[in-house]
């Protein structure tokens, strides 16, 4: 969404106009060294400086825009061009600084109260240089500074940089216009597709949950928008795993608009992804109390109870968001696992291969039809499945050593065994398919390569596999064999 620049001339409201032309008459009557701080938005930092440059045309004014994170901004003023001619410098985006120090404290293992509370447990380096170098910002520049910052910035220099802040001559306060708060709440408030907010970098991420808590303290913000934000907001804390802040955006949000069944789904999702499924299974009841036909509440309620172990019921929810939403490939897919877990596997074949001509290229449809093929014994048509799986993921390790177990039930061990190199050249450290392929050359009567493969998985997995070869029958034709009895021997020893 573009947004419209304001008129400065007609649109800003009285009291904005005021703190113009107090900030317009104080850097007119401002001699040599100045230090003042200007809260507005981005957009509105540049309509400031446009409107500055006309009402104080007879001062000499340079703008510093900083596009990135920087540590000495002492260094990057002196080296300005005619800095000795500059009456007024006017300072932008030195949030970035800030904005990837956040991001650093999540890196650091700092925990959200810590991230979200302004701690002191440190100072962005920016702004250490600024209190260590104050003086010399007085002494050694004879100009106006005026720094325009968004409100969390602000804040970082009163509780993080008092020493330099205190030198101000002045804080000049431009609140969003109502035009652009909605507009700007609106843009945020939007975004339906979650997968944008997984593909955003740490550093992303984090400006967006700083610009969308700016927009929620707005004095002028609505109870709606703002109820939209902090789902807003609990979605980018979600994506970036920080589920415990997103529960309590959500929170927020209900508590403003209890009937919220948008917010209900998604703090179930949040419960989920935290492993507390009962509470989540509530949520998602909330959301459908408040809207039958929510798919996504039936499809997320199907989840949670279904990891409960309550398959049946997590059935009959996969149905009910079918009945509303058809082509839900993923619904159909889980279908077909929970009928799988309950051994109605001609059931969930039919489910899967509903999927698949939603989604022909879903592997994982075609990975668990081939599984539910192997459950009724029907290797041929797993191998097929697992194939389709290959042809689509060729470094799907899981799905080689499988599709190995699959030509093991058909005595094609030679095959299988090609199989399990596949999967051993993508993740070697695999001990069952080692094991496996073990038990494949000892049915082919090769002790030789038996041994060696059982010695790799004995090396990976010691107990499990010491105890599984003694009784496991695929190794009945070398179980006398002097050197495998020496291995088992060895496994008791080490054991002991």
């Amino acid at each position: 969404m573009t947004l419209e620049l304001t008129d400065w001339d007609n649109d800003l409201p009285s009291e904005t106009d005021e703190e113009y032309q107090a900030l317009v008459r104080t850097l007119k009557f401002t001699e040599g060294f100045g230090l003042f701080f200007v809260r507005c938005s981005p957009a509105e930092s540049e309509q400031i400086i446009t409107k500055i440059k006309v009402d104080v045309a007879n001062k000499n004014i340079h703008v510093l825009r900083l596009d990135e994170a920087v540590n000495n901004l002492y260094e990057i003023i002196e080296k300005l061009d005619n800095r000795e001619k500059i009456e007024i410098l006017f300072i932008t985006g030195l949030e970035h600084s800030f904005y990837k120090y956040e991001e650093c404290k999540a890196l650091a293992g700092w925990n959200s109260r810590d991230i979200y509370s302004y701690s002191w447990k440190g100072v962005p380096p920016v702004l250490i240089n600024l209190n260590q170098q104050r003086e010399r910002f007085r002494d050694n520049f004879n100009m106006c500074f005026v720094f325009l910052l968004p409100q969390f910035a602000i804040k970082y220099f009163i509780q993080r940089a008092p020493d330099f802040f205190d030198w101000r001559s002045g804080l000049f306060e431009f609140p969003l216009d109502q035009e652009t708060l909605e507009q700007e709440s609106l843009r945020h408030s939007l975004v339906d597709d979650y997968e944008i907010y997984l593909k955003l970098t740490p550093e992303e991420r984090t400006q967006k949950i700083i610009e969308i808590q700016e927009l929620i303290v707005e004095y002028h913000q609505t109870p709606d928008q703002r109820c939209s934000l902090l789902i807003s907001l609990g979605r980018l804390q979600s994506a970036g795993k920080d589920y415990i802040q997103a529960l309590a955006s959500y929170d927020k949000a209900l508590a403003i608009q209890p009937d919220k069944h948008e917010a209900w789904n998604k703090r179930g999702n949040a419960l989920s992804d935290l492993g507390r499924y009962e509470e989540a299974s509530v949520c998602f009841d909330k959301a459908l109390e408040i809207q039958l036909d929510d798919h996504k509440a039936l499809y997320n309620r199907g989840n949670a109870v279904r990891q409960l172990g309550c398959n049946e019921e997590a059935i009959a929810a996969y149905e009910r968001a079918l009945a509303i939403q058809p082509d839900d490939h993923y619904a159909w897919n889980l279908q077909g696992y929970a009928l799988s877990i309950l051994g109605r596997n001609e059931e969930a074949i039919a489910a899967y291969e509903r999927a698949l001509v939603i989604q022909p290229n879903d592997h994982y449809a075609w990975f668990f039809r081939g599984n539910a093929f192997r459950q009724l014994g029907r290797n041929e048509e797993a191998i097929a499945a697992y194939d389709r799986v290959l042809a689509i993921q060729p470094d799907d390790h899981y799905a080689w050593y499988i599709r190995g177990n699959a030509l093991r039930q058909l005595k094609r061990n030679e095959e299988a065994i090609a199989a399990y190199d596949k999967a051993l050249a993508i993740q070697p450290d695999f001990y069952q398919a080692w094991y496996n392929k073990a038990c494949s050359y000892a049915k082919l009567g090769n002790i030789e390569q038996a041994l060696e493969n059982l010695q790799k998985a004995i090396d990976l997995s010691h107990d499990r596999y010491i105890e599984m070869a003694r009784t496991d029958s695929d190794f009945d034709g070398i179980r006398e064999d002097e050197r495998f009895q020496t291995l088992m021997q060895a496994g008791e020893f080490e054991a002991f």
